[in-house]
């Protein structure tokens, strides 16, 4: 690096520095492929929309408790490394930087994202089972289905898998926390088997008293042999247990004998403390709980009704709302109306309305896309599970907004007296069981669009506050950014430079496919810095094998120290970044192989990485292949072919005039 490029970058950090909240805001930095990373000890004191205009700065956001600052590949290298220096803080490893910060977080921050990660891994089932319950849920209240043999199958079938995949929601759970937490996934399924197992009694039966429970003793202790059905804290709590028990057994173990008695001293203590510990504490929880809600609708009046329906959603996230089923039928039973039920019903709505809410912040986001509009379609048949733990719990202020809106739904609730005359349906079916007494359709109607325009209100409000924190500011809403992109001063041009630009002016430069699979545009990647075109035009590739290969004559310019990305200068002098999977950085190098160095010579069609995709998606990463056409020579253009399948080698795009 020369005195002068030094002396820019040094004025650059300086300011980064400053902006950020100064040296003592900053614990931890480090960079990835195109991203400097920094840990800091309060982001409120971070001005992102100053650090945008530093100069070389393409970008800035907070996410996953980071303040990320793009700046482009090679040209961030550089610039990390004066800023660790002006500070005198040596720059990270990007794992012992998410240590840092999660160390940073608080116990509950700590703990809200270990549920988050959890139930992100298990996120496409969750929403395969609230579409396919709201599809049979339609389908069981069309009377020509009832009287048609083929389509009374089907939506039979339809409620079979639907119903099948919430019953063993615990299961899923179980393996994901296991995988979580560092254990071996496997393990996970076996305490999931455990807990859902045929020869306990059916925990919804044993709670509205329809069968018998088994009683076991063990020095003296009771054990109600009763499923764990719809018991996902204590899947959450035993998977954390078993996941740390396979670990430590795993290394106290002899290799021997490791196989054969490390997942059983696993399997047999996890197994008893779930039913001796883990088991009664979660159940005796959720129950005080419940009872209290109870007492309160009964006894608070309006006040009840709010914080009744204001926190019943997290009840929701126990799994153990179904033990409301039991005090619906009893209250029916007792005065014929069930005040409970719509209750349920605008806590579930205003949680959709925090969603929507979400989604409107983050319209131009095409994840937010993918996650908002299933998620709140399946609340309109009254499962939010997805929404939950999708969206809401995920990012926190929707949870909380939702919170707030449903408690306003639940005063006007008791404002209308609004009932039921039964039980089971909710939200948009759950309008056939509202007691018609009082106008109560009207009333069903307006309090679910008051609690959904609630929750949406509050999300937006609450947002402006939560969102500094949380999520791409200007990048996420759409905006454009407040400035165009900077060349990095690691590439301007030399007279020398110049010279050879212009002898090479004349050939154009065809980019060939680097891996077999379906070629697209790179606006659809899951990555908002790479869809919207920050770092400049792309491409990307979903690939159908593991080796990535050169996509045209070019020299090594980088490679990262995680291995999966690379930049390449071209014979025409355009630099392009490649970018194996959205945000593998996070996988610190497992499951990638290079066979480049930086210096070295690569002619179009040789294979310059290999990577295991089936290992990376099962880390639960997106495994998508980006090229970014990252530096292009004055005057010159990316022309990109139609989205396609491609072989390697095949045309994908050219650089040219």
């Amino acid at each position: 690096m020369d005195a002068e490029k030094r002396k820019r970058y040094e004025k650059i950090a300086a300011e980064v520095v400053r902006l950020a909240g100064g040296k003592s805001n900053i614990l931890g930095v480090a960079h990835c492929a195109t991203r400097l990373r920094l840990v800091l000890e309060d982001n409120d004191r971070a001005d992102t929309g100053a650090i945008e205009q530093v100069d070389l700065v393409k970008g800035v956001f907070v996410a996953g408790d980071q303040l990320q600052i793009i700046f482009g590949a090679g040209l961030v290298n550089d610039v990390c490394q004066v800023l660790a220096d002006s500070i005198h803080m040596d720059s990270m490893s990007l794992g012992d930087l998410k240590t840092k910060a999660n160390k940073r977080m608080n116990p509950l921050q700590r703990a809200v994202k270990a549920l988050s990660d959890v139930f992100i891994e298990i996120m496409p089932g969750i929403l395969a089972a609230a579409l396919l319950t709201g599809l049979s849920s339609v389908l069981g209240n069309l009377e020509f289905v009832e009287n048609n043999d083929t389509l009374y199958a089907i939506s039979t079938l339809i409620n079979i898998a639907s119903g099948a995949i919430f019953g063993f929601l615990p299961l899923c759970v179980a393996y994901s926390t296991v995988k979580r937490f560092g254990g071996r996934p496997i393990m996970g399924l076996v305490m999931g088997c455990i807990m859902l197992s045929g020869s306990l009694t059916d925990a919804y039966a044993a709670a509205q008293g329809t069968a018998e429970v088994t009683t076991l003793h063990i020095f003296g202790l009771p054990v109600e042999l009763v499923g764990f059905q719809g018991g996902i804290i204590v899947a959450l709590l035993i998977g954390i247990v078993t996941a740390k028990l396979d670990v430590f057994f795993e290394k106290k173990v002899p290799e021997v004998i490791r196989l054969l008695v490390s997942p059983l001293l696993t399997t047999l203590v996890s197994s008893f403390l779930l039913f001796l510990i883990i088991g009664p504490v979660g159940r005796g929880l959720a129950s005080g709980i419940t009872a209290g809600l109870v007492w309160m609708t009964q006894n608070l009046g309006a006040l009840g009704f709010a914080v009744f329906s204001g926190v019943q959603q997290l009840i929701v996230i126990t799994g153990l709302h179904h033990v409301f089923g039991a005090i619906e039928t009893q209250l029916l039973v007792d005065t014929g109306r069930n005040f409970l039920n719509p209750l349920m019903s605008v806590a579930m709505i205003a949680q959709g309305g925090a969603v929507l809410g979400y989604l409107a912040k983050h319209i131009k986001n095409a994840r937010a896309k993918e996650l908002c509009i299933p998620s709140f379609v399946s609340i309109l048949f009254g499962i939010t599970e997805p929404a939950l733990f999708g969206v809401n719990l995920r990012y926190r202020y929707p949870l909380i907004a939702g919170c707030l809106g449903g408690a306003i739904g639940g005063v006007l609730v008791y404002v209308t007296n609004l009932a039921a005359l039964g039980f089971g349906t909710t939200v948009v079916p759950g309008i056939a069981l509202a007691d018609p007494a009082g106008n109560g359709y009207v009333n069903y109607i307006i309090v679910h669009v008051a609690a959904l325009a609630a929750g949406f209100i509050f999300t937006l409000l609450l947002g402006m506050a939560f969102e500094k924190k949380q999520a791409v500011p200007a990048q996420a809403s759409g905006a454009a950014p407040a400035k165009a992109p900077a060349q990095p001063a690691a590439i301007e041009e030399t007279a020398a430079e110049q010279e050879t630009a212009g002898k090479a002016e004349a050939a154009d430069e065809e980019i060939g496919a680097y891996v077999k699979g379906q070629f697209t545009g790179i606006e659809k990647v899951k990555d908002p810095t790479f869809a919207q075109k920050i770092l400049g035009e792309g491409a990307a590739i979903v690939p159908e094998e593991n080796k990535i290969y050169a996509p045209v004559d070019a020299v090594v310019e980088m490679v990262t120290d995680t291995k999966h990305a690379v930049t390449l200068r071209t014979k025409g002098g355009s630099g392009i970044l490649l970018h194996v999977g959205i945000d593998t950085v996070q996988l610190g190098g497992k499951y990638f192989t290079l066979h480049v160095k930086e210096g070295q010579a690569v002619k179009k069609g040789d294979c310059i990485m290999e990577a295991d995709f089936k290992g990376i998606a099962s880390e639960g990463y997106d495994t998508t292949a980006c090229l970014i056409f990252a530096e292009l020579e004055d005057g010159l253009q990316v022309n990109l072919e139609a989205e396609k399948a491609v072989a390697v080698g095949d045309r994908i795009a050219v650089i040219g005039k």
